[in-house]
């Protein structure tokens, strides 16, 4: 049988929960933007940059087995050389001074030994040094930081550590890590299968001649191995810069809030430019009274001329304006019996070719001097 529920027994369960929870970030503002260079800089700065650590292994590999490759045969005979002194010096070793045995020789032939190898791996560690970083100049250029070596709270975080440690960057590590040894697997495998009969000889044949099949053996091994990481090299670089850029998109707020505080706040810009218009406009309204005639289109323009030949050697523009500015202009010059003269094409003219403060262009003389003189004959001046 089935039991059917009545509508008023039934409880729908509520739960209440946060949109912004599945958002892209703490704001809820996905990030669509592409990164600024100021964001790139600053993560420059905290020494965050698109780089490949493989790209720097790789190359530094096959610069070591290159160098190897000339090298190896001079490497040998010092190293068979260094050998017999030490097997020669074990009959001196052996001997007993006053029932004791030679520390001091022992010390000296093993300080000896080591100064041999260090000669020879200098050369190796100062090319891999070197090769490093003209790597890492080559990926993000030469700007040192030393920020990532400062000690940071943060880093103390172990809710931050744990996130870090099941991060999709350490799973893709993880995975770049069995993929990079089982490729040389791979590779040591394929190489040593075909060589078995080589490794075989050198339970034959002399010393100097098995330290030359191992280094030819070596050598090409290494060569093997060096072109085979730099294919994964090239990949992670390729990951790294992709990963690199979507870390560093942003929302667009943060390009908004981040132009404010380089370039400024535009509404704080807009005031500071209307308070420098008003305070040019009551500098031209002082001016507009000593002005000989206004010059206007009618309605649309107006611009005030006056001209002082003891001051200048042309006509300025002492004042101009458009529509409510225009009709400003006229009341103030009206107040102060300032001819007003309708001239459509020259007041257009004169409004966008002249600044306030500017002489009247040389093309302008001809027409301006014929307002001039008719308000001075107006005047009586003339």
């Amino acid at each position: 049988m089935f039991t059917v529920c009545k509508a008023a027994e039934y409880k729908p369960l509520l739960i209440a929960y946060n949109l912004q929870f599945f958002a892209e970030d703490a704001n809820g503002a996905e990030k669509t933007e592409q990164p600024t260079a100021k964001k790139i800089d600053d993560a420059r700065k905290e020494g965050q940059v698109a780089k490949s650590q493989e790209v720097a292994i790789a190359f530094s590999l096959l610069a070591l087995f290159v160098i190897l490759k000339f090298v190896y045969g001079f490497m040998g005979d010092i190293f068979s050389s260094t050998f017999e002194f030490v097997y020669n010096s074990i009959p001196d070793v052996a001997r007993t001074y006053d029932g004791r045995l030679p520390f001091a020789f022992i010390s000296s032939l093993v300080v000896h030994a080591m100064l041999v190898l260090l000669l020879l791996c200098a050369p190796f560690f100062a090319v891999g040094f070197l090769v490093a970083l003209i790597c890492d100049i080559v990926q993000v250029g030469f700007k040192p930081t030393t920020k990532p070596l400062e000690p940071k709270l943060s880093k103390l975080n172990p809710i931050s550590g744990m996130k870090k440690i099941f991060s999709t960057r350490k799973l893709f590590e993880l995975l770049k890590s069995i993929l990079k040894l089982a490729i040389m697997t791979v590779v040591i495998f394929t190489f040593f299968s075909g060589r078995k009969e080589s490794l075989f000889l050198l339970y034959d044949i002399p010393l100097k001649q098995a330290i030359g099949l191992m280094g030819n053996l070596i050598i090409e091994l290494g060569l093997r191995i060096a072109a085979a990481y730099m294919i994964i090299a090239f990949a992670d670089l390729i990951y790294q810069k992709r990963r690199f850029t979507k870390d560093m998109m942003m929302t667009k707020q943060e390009v908004k809030d981040e132009y404010k505080n380089s370039e400024g706040n535009p509404e704080i810009k807009g005031a500071q430019k209307r308070r420098m218009m008003q305070a040019s406009q009551r500098r031209m309204m002082q001016n507009l009274p000593k002005a000989d005639v206004v010059i206007t289109n009618p309605t649309h323009y107006a611009v005030a001329i006056r001209y002082d030949a003891d001051e200048a050697d042309a006509p300025v523009v002492v004042a101009k304006g458009a529509d409510y500015l225009a009709q400003k202009i006229k009341e103030v010059a009206k107040e102060n019996d300032v001819e007003i003269v309708e001239n459509k094409p020259l007041a257009r003219m004169l409004y966008a070719n002249v600044e306030v403060g500017e002489k009247v262009p040389p093309e302008l003389y001809k027409a301006v001097a014929e307002v001039l003189a008719y308000v001075y004959h107006l005047k009586g001046k003339i």
